[in-house]
This record gives structure tokens, sequence and C-alpha cells, in this order.
């Protein structure tokens, strides 16, 4: 296994946590103060076309702006009126991503990256025409039930959603076990839950993201992101480059990256060529 590599997150961390939630709903605020308390971040998906419909209690223009502007969080696209995009030719998906787009991008003064695509519907020709228009992850609804760093940010498959049976199993998976205790199986965990804010409401079940949160936050072990921060140093780390003989490594990209190799973890600072050997 000499000159193996495997890519570790921020100040060398083998595991990160992120979190997704859609439509832009009222309950986004205890969510978001929830996640706040904790040191937890969230990527908070928009329909921009949709804005004060009150389903689900969907915030009007200028609450959402209230909530979101200048948050800790990310903002990203779902769709300016929520449509499947599977059932609508191309030009329209098209032009309902980017009318969202621009319109994100317009009220918090951001160029917006991501998207979770409506219903959790998608194609290899939405996949397409996002990455055309600059879209550079896109968040599924098909439960891994894993930790496993996505290899195809257009179709970013989340470990599970907040109310998978499965979800505190996993926490405790998560939580007590490392990558670097095994032998071949070297690679980090990321733990991806998603959800929508206005289930705990309908249910009456807080509890959950309260015990789930209670459990994963404050751990030092754990490098907490966005899906957009996930994103790009997962993009950094891929665009290393190594010497033949494996002992120097230059990082091109402006996102300072950690790694493991030999069972040693480097620091590749941002625009510089270091030594690994």
């Amino acid at each position: 296994m000499e000159n193996e590599v495997f890519m570790r997150f921020c100040k060398g961390l083998e595991k990160a946590l992120t979190f997704s939630y859609d439509d832009g709903v009222s309950a986004d605020r205890r969510l978001m103060k929830l996640f706040d308390d904790n040191g937890l971040k969230c990527t908070f998906n928009l329909n921009t076309g949709v804005f004060g419909n009150n389903a689900h209690g969907r915030m009007n223009r200028q609450d959402t702006l209230d909530l979101f502007v200048n948050c800790k969080h990310e903002i990203a696209s779902h769709g300016s009126k929520h449509l499947f995009l599977t059932k609508v030719d191309a030009m329209r998906g098209i032009d309902e991503v980017l009318r969202d787009k621009r319109e994100l991008e317009s009220i918090f003064n951001t160029v917006i990256c991501g998207f979770a695509y409506p219903y959790g519907a998608f194609s290899q020709t939405i996949k397409e025409y996002l990455s055309l228009i600059n879209i550079k992850y896109a968040r599924t609804t098909v439960s891994t039930h894993g930790f496993e760093i996505p290899k195809d940010f257009l179709q970013l498959n989340p470990t599970c959603h907040h109310t998978d049976s499965d979800l505190f199993d996993l926490a405790d998976r998560f939580i007590n076990t490392y990558p670097h205790e095994f032998i071949k199986e070297r690679e980090p965990y990321l733990f991806y839950v998603w959800g929508h804010s206005y289930e705990f409401d309908e249910n009456d079940n807080w509890d959950i993201i309260e015990n789930f949160v209670k459990k994963v936050a404050r751990n030092k072990d754990v490098y907490y992101c966005t899906n957009g921060e996930l994103y790009r140093y997962v993009t950094a780390f891929n665009g290393l480059e190594f010497s033949v003989d494996a002992t120097r490594v230059y990082n091109p990209s402006a996102i300072t990256v950690w790694f493991e190799k030999d069972k040693k973890v480097y620091k590749a600072p941002a625009g510089e060529v270091v030594s690994c050997n």
C-alpha cells in the first residue's frame, strides 16, 4: 500500500457531516437556530417562483431574505416552481433552473452552484444540461445508507432522510468507527442527511432532529460543512498534482487540502508544492 493517498478533511479529519433541507419554509427558522446553536451547517434549497404560496408554510420573498441573508449556511436552487424536471422538455427544464438560479443570485448577491432535484426526479439528460448552466452538484433522494464520498456530484445521493429507521444506527457507526482502523477501506466518511423542516411541524417529531443533533454535534473528529463546501473541497483534493515518485505534491486550487499517505497526514496549502515522503 506504499504511496496510496486518501483524502482527509480540514485539519486532517476523517469524517464530514452535511445537511440539505428543501423548499424555504417557515420551520427553517427553528431548524437553522438548532444548527447554529450546535455548530452545524446546512444547505437550504429554495424555489423563488412560488414565494409565499403557503404550501407547507413557504415563506414570501422578504421573509426568505431576512432569514437567509448573511447566515452561516448555503443557499441552493430547487427549481423556480418545483417542477418535475422529468415531466418537461429540456428547454423548459433549463428555464426552470436558470430562473431560480438567476433570482437567488440577485437576491443574495452570490453565485449559486448547487441544486436539489424536485421530487428527487432526474435523468442523464437533466444532469447534462445542469452541467452546462454551471450547476456543480445536485442532490437526489436516493439513500445510500453509507458514508461514501460522491463520485458524481450531479447525482449526489444522501446517506438518508431524517425519518429513516436507520438514522440513529448510522449515527452510532459514524461516530464510533474511523477509516484509519481499516487496512483497505481507508476512504473518509460523509454523513449526509436531507429532508423538509415542515415535516417536523406536521408530524410533531422535532425530537428526531434534536436528538440527532445532540448525538453528532460538537465532535472534534468531524468536519461540519455545507454541500457547496464539500463539493469544493473534494474537487480541490482531486486536483492535486503528484510528482512521479510521489514525494512532492502541488495544490493548484485556492483551498488548502489535507491527505493521508503511508499512514501519515499531510497539509497541502493552496498554490504550494510540499514534500510528502
